[in-house]
């Protein structure tokens, strides 16, 4: 990745579609135990 690990904000690109991808499975988590 080459970036350090300050919040994803330094990163660019890369660290804010990580937090897209987190956040899409804390949907994903929340649903499951919904169900």
């Amino acid at each position: 990745m080459g970036c350090s690990n300050t919040g994803g904000v330094s990163c660019g690109g890369s660290g804010f579609a990580l937090l897209v991808v987190l956040f899409i499975l804390l949907i994903i988590v929340g649903a499951a135990f919904c169900y």
